[in-house]
């Protein structure tokens, strides 16, 4: 017969002492902690504070990731803005008429002459992307400033949307194209807003861009 009665000193199971539940939940939440500050944050967002993802190659699949999403939230306003039956205008009722909405190349016609931009700034802006790398620069101008711009890449090729928003406007087009050199013309705000340029590298080498603008605009932001 086997006695199931145990001295009063018999040590407890360490599974069942608080003391080592306690330690054990410190130690994963600690392993928890520096998976997500070395892996997960540089593999997801890029964000990479400790430089270990970077080192592991995480911190440019977190870059590209967060870049592309960005790309794919653009397209889909732009599509929305499609299927709403207003091409190149967001959702919102007041978005203002498209007349005023055209990227004019040099020497078209319209209410007034292309070459007519007023003087104001003037910047030479250049940037490198990456492989699969998208970058975008806003210019702040009122409803019916002008700026004339040119941007081309010394070698390569990239895919840009050229388009504008504004708070209660989240995309607003005016042109886009894909395997592009060159782009030159004047941009006519269509409303007061941030009126600019995406680029998309879908290339296997770097690609340096530049970004020449001229024109009625208050700043120009690297976004």
């Amino acid at each position: 017969m086997t006695d199931t009665n145990q001295p009063s000193d018999y040590p407890s199971s360490p599974h069942q002492s608080p003391r080592n539940l306690i330690r054990s939940t410190l130690i994963a939440a600690g392993v928890a902690l520096v998976l997500l500050v070395t892996v997960v944050l540089p593999a997801e967002y890029g964000v990479d504070p400790t430089r270990v993802g970077r080192l592991l190659g995480l911190t440019k699949m977190g870059e590209i990731k967060m870049s592309l999403a960005r790309e794919a939230a653009i397209a889909d306003s732009a599509e929305a803005a499609l299927r709403s039956g207003a091409p190149g205008q967001g959702s919102q009722a007041a978005a203002p008429p498209a007349p005023a909405s055209r990227v004019l190349a040099p020497g078209s016609t319209s209410s007034a002459p292309a070459d007519s931009v007023s003087s104001g700034n003037s910047h030479v802006t250049e940037i490198v992307l990456r492989p699969a790398e998208g970058k975008e620069i806003k210019l702040v101008m009122r409803k019916d400033a002008r700026v004339r711009y040119s941007w081309s890449t010394g070698s390569g090729v990239v895919n840009y949307d050229t388009h504008a928003d504004a708070p209660g406007i989240k995309y607003h087009g005016y042109a886009k194209g894909t395997g592009k050199r060159s782009d030159e013309g004047v941009l006519v705000a269509a409303f007061d807003g941030a009126h600019g340029w995406f680029w998309r590298n879908r290339g296997k080498e770097a690609v340096t861009l530049t970004l020449r603008t001229s024109g009625d605009y208050q700043e120009l932001k690297r976004m």
